[in-house]
């Protein structure tokens, strides 16, 4: 069974993306252009849902970069369990 929950913030991080575009002269409507959704550019710039590896590598295509140069994982502040 699905169940739908509210949006939490994602545990990967895609703020390089944006650095890493404006690096090389371009923004998001670069990769508009270039074959993204506008969902998914939606997406990225808020940090938000999933982004499928299909997309990651679609977009290293295009930038020729790695995805460590895209996205970053950002740990929890603390493990499970711990706080309660």
């Amino acid at each position: 069974i699905l169940c739908m929950e509210r949006w939490v913030s994602m545990p990967i991080s895609f703020k390089k993306l944006g650095i890493l575009l404006q690096e090389k002269g371009l923004n998001m409507f670069y990769l508009r252009k270039n074959g993204i959704s506008p969902s998914i550019v939606d997406k990225l710039q808020k940090d938000e849902g999933n982004i499928d590896t299909r997309t990651i590598t679609k977009i290293c295509r295009l930038l020729n970069c790695q995805p460590g140069d895209i996205m970053e994982y950002i740990p929890d502040d603390a493990p499970a369990g711990e706080g309660e």
